[in-house]
């Protein structure tokens, strides 16, 4: 597929390096030189130096035979008119980045589509969801649904003290429909086998139904209590937009942010949550406010060192749990590695709906883990597949790939060697990037 993207900023960058490890022919449109030339030194792209709703770019022989353009500029108003654009110009499919709520909704939805936009993807209110699914399940690092909610994926880190330790995973028997699909060890995804082991500080993917996978969440949650009262600092748009989502789920919500109007804007917004304005790093406003006794800490700020800083001094003074966001993905191993609970990147979690957007010819929805050191892939199974009608253990399936759930007429279960897939089933496919396109050829 040739796509192009309009925007050489962190979200065109991280797409770009994406789509093109898949193999895609990808043209980066960006009027700013140095932006040009970073990604132009870095990746095997070509680029064009200029303004993506420019009748001169878009008449671009390689630009007219795109398949798809996608629009994330800093700017919404310029993603959306690109879009526009575009598809006057003839291109098939439109994406854009759009931030503003105001241009979020059903109604707004069917204005874009009527206007030549397929899609639009807000990244801080996906950023929030994906943060609100990881607080209503205490012992989760993260959580994804699959297949309309029907299979779910949860991320659990392993403590030293866990019972599960130094056994080979085919002894292992939680007693529910669940499987070991994934362990990342040291910054390093494994797709295990029977006779891997669980070691300390593993961060370890389960999947299956989701009432099985909330009994293995229960199992890891320990002296974890249900999170129902949640600090958010940092007013921006992550957190205010989880701030309301979190009140509607009923949970107990304060904001803090030093910013006057951010906190005026989040106060509108709510109905019983608190907000003060003051600086995070005011270890007498946050004894004041009780940080110590939140089931969670989020740290939402612009500042990625802030947010450690932040983070850091929630734990010490007994918070339960801490979740930050990231702008530089690079921090998150060594955030996991002082204490953070949970690291969240808006751009990888946008990177990953836009892929999933790009491969739904192919595949029906595609989640990035970990920064995409591995992919869960939801796949329905095609009368052409190679799989049909043999035992998974005598499918020969890719290396560093596991079938690790399958939905056969709306029932779930966790295959093994014996399992043969029909037509039509639905399957979550775990696997390795540098193997993704023999995934596609397989299935």
């Amino acid at each position: 597929m040739r796509v192009v993207i309009v925007g050489a900023g962190k979200v065109g960058f991280s797409v770009a390096k994406y789509l093109v490890e898949e193999d895609h022919d990808v043209i980066v449109i960006e009027e700013d030189e140095t932006r040009r030339e970073i990604i132009q030194n870095n990746l095997d792209v070509m680029t064009i130096e200029g303004n993506g709703a420019s009748p001169r770019v878009l008449t671009n022989p390689d630009v007219k035979k795109a398949d798809l353009m996608i629009a994330v500029t800093d700017s919404d108003e310029v993603n959306m008119v690109v879009c526009m654009v575009a598809k006057q110009a003839g291109i098939r499919q439109t994406l854009a980045r759009v931030r503003n709520m105001d241009y979020i909704g059903k109604e707004e939805a069917e204005f874009h589509a009527s206007i030549g936009i397929d899609i639009t993807i807000n990244p801080e209110y996906v950023t929030a969801v994906e943060i609100s699914k990881i607080l209503n399940i205490p012992a989760a690092m993260d959580v994804e649904d699959f297949a309309n909610g029907k299979v779910r994926l949860l991320e659990v880190r392993i403590r030293p003290d866990c019972d599960i330790i130094d056994i080979p995973i085919t002894e292992l028997d939680f007693g529910y429909n669940v499987l070991i699909a994934g362990i990342l060890r040291l910054g390093k995804m494994i797709i295990p086998h029977g006779y891997d082991e669980l070691k300390p500080y593993d961060n370890v993917f389960f999947v299956g139904a989701p009432e099985d996978i909330k009994e293995v969440a229960n199992r890891f949650r320990d002296t974890l209590t249900p999170v129902k009262r949640v600090v958010i600092i940092g007013a921006g748009r992550v957190g205010r937009n989880l701030a309301n989502i979190l009140e509607q789920q009923g949970m107990s919500v304060k904001v803090i942010d030093k910013n006057s109007d951010r906190c005026h804007l989040v106060a509108k917004s709510l109905k019983k949550g608190t907000v003060y304005c003051g600086e995070g790093t005011d270890m007498d406003l946050l004894l004041d406010e009780g940080v110590g006794e939140a089931d969670a800490v989020v740290c939402l700020t612009d500042d990625d060192k802030l947010n450690l800083l932040l983070a850091l001094l929630a734990k010490e003074i007994g918070a339960q749990k801490t979740i930050v966001r990231v702008g530089k993905t690079e921090y998150i191993p060594l955030m996991e590695k002082v204490g953070v609970d949970v690291v969240l990147s808006p751009r990888t979690l946008t990177a990953s709906v836009i892929l999933s957007y790009v491969k739904k010819n192919k595949f029906v929805s595609v989640s990035l883990l970990e920064g995409d050191k591995a992919q869960a892939i939801e796949v329905i199974v095609s009368s052409k597949s190679k799989i049909i009608g043999k035992k998974l253990k005598n499918a020969n399936l890719p290396r560093n790939c596991l079938v690790g759930a399958v939905v056969h007429n709306d029932h779930v279960y966790v295959p093994n060697g014996e399992s043969i897939l029909q037509e039509g089933d639905r399957i979550v496919v775990f696997a390795l990037p540098d193997i993704i396109s023999k995934v596609e050829k397989f299935f």
